[in-house]
């Protein structure tokens, strides 16, 4: 299988089994600010170089997927890498967060290296994913964890943890377990197959060979990005020059993505209605404002950058008054582009679907996971 094949292989069978599994976590009714909680176990030995790029590519795609089924979810999400003893690292946890930009930033720094023998250290890396984690504790919070990879645990450890008693505690502490197995390793597929049931939630294949998944692109693309830069244009670092510096970075990050990852980005920021933000994790005044975290009369003057020092607080207000009506106009603008995105590739999608033969790869994940959607 190509590495195109299997990056878009592994995104659409992510995609899908978050949609899966938030459908069935979430039922017919929604309540505003539902909390939902999204952790990803993955194998970052040598083996899954192609699917973390893939994962890299498909994070934002992924929150997408949610904020379809529910635009006022409160979402959160956690990372655990994972590879063996005698490697760099047996586990590399990032806690669960709001913040979804500092998430995809841990993650594209993931690179795949180390592993010798086949089992990789599952057991440990899924017990951190169930009980290292601040997953929420509140009534109708929905959690769901996602297992990656393509070599069995290792069961010869010894004091070490076991997915037997970590999946009970997870059962017990409400979090849905999938296991998306890469490859074909009969042994594997054993154990993720049992893992799955014991999580009560579901089992994935990434096969090595089959039927071809294209990423479609459409003709809004380019004039979203386009679009996007001029909102970053808008935003007003403040606080710690650290702060400053850690939300620059995480909207050059944006800039410097994959246009399909951009897309997807903006897309996100577009569709989500529980508050409006341009970068998550705060450091930008505007959203912060708007969204009732501070008032400009709290800002103290070290906070704000250079060229807005010295400005007295009328004057600010005005700057941030003036800056936030572009800002809202531009967004209207997204909406719209955004909304004409999703039926282009819509209309697309459906005139694949009848091409397609119906053993392809993501026809059959799709007609899979039709019973959940």
């Amino acid at each position: 299988m190509s590495q195109s094949v299997r990056i878009a292989a592994f995104g659409l069978v992510l995609s899908l089994a978050v949609a899966g599994a938030s459908y069935k976590a979430l039922g017919a009714t929604q309540t505003p600010a539902e909390r939902i909680e999204v952790a990803f176990v993955l194998d970052t030995t040598g083996s899954m170089a192609d699917l973390i790029d893939g994962a890299k590519r498909k994070i934002w795609s992924i929150a997408n997927t949610i904020v379809d089924v529910n635009p006022d979810a409160d979402i959160r999400m956690a990372l655990v890498g994972y590879r063996d003893r005698g490697d760099d690292y047996v586990v590399k946890t990032f806690d669960m967060t709001a913040d979804l930009q500092a998430i995809y930033g841990h993650l594209i720094r993931f690179k795949a290296d180390g592993g010798g023998d086949t089992p990789e250290s599952v057991n440990e890396a899924l017990d951190a994913g169930v009980s290292e984690l601040s997953w929420t504790h509140e009534e109708g919070a929905r959690r769901i964890l996602f297992l990656v990879g393509d070599a069995p645990p290792h069961m010869d450890y010894a004091n070490g943890p076991k997915y037997d008693r970590v999946l009970k505690e997870a059962r017990e502490a409400g979090i849905i377990v999938n296991t998306v197995q890469a490859g074909g390793d009969p042994e594997t597929a054993e154990y993720w197959r049992e893992m799955a049931k014991l999580g009560a939630g579901q089992y994935f294949a990434i096969p090595q060979d089959g039927g071809q998944v294209d990423i479609v692109q459409s003709p809004y693309d380019e004039e979203i990005i386009r679009l996007q830069g001029r909102i970053d244009g808008t935003i007003i670092l403040y606080g710690t020059r650290e702060k400053r510096a850690e939300t620059k970075s995480k909207v050059d990050t944006r800039a410097a993505a994959p246009s399909s990852v951009q897309v997807d980005n903006s897309r996100y920021y577009s569709k989500k209605t529980a508050s409006k933000e341009v970068v998550t994790g705060g450091g930008d005044l505007l959203d912060d404002v708007r969204n009732k975290v501070r008032s400009v009369e709290d800002v103290k003057a070290d906070e704000l950058p250079d060229e807005l020092k010295g400005k007295s607080a009328a004057e600010l207000k005005a700057v941030v008054a003036d800056k936030t009506a572009e800002r809202e106009k531009l967004e209207a603008e997204m909406v719209d582009l955004v909304k004409k995105r999703d039926d282009y590739l819509a209309q697309e999608t459906a005139k694949q679907a009848e091409t397609k033969p119906a053993d392809s790869f993501d026809r059959s994940v799709t007609e899979a996971l039709s019973s959940q959607l």
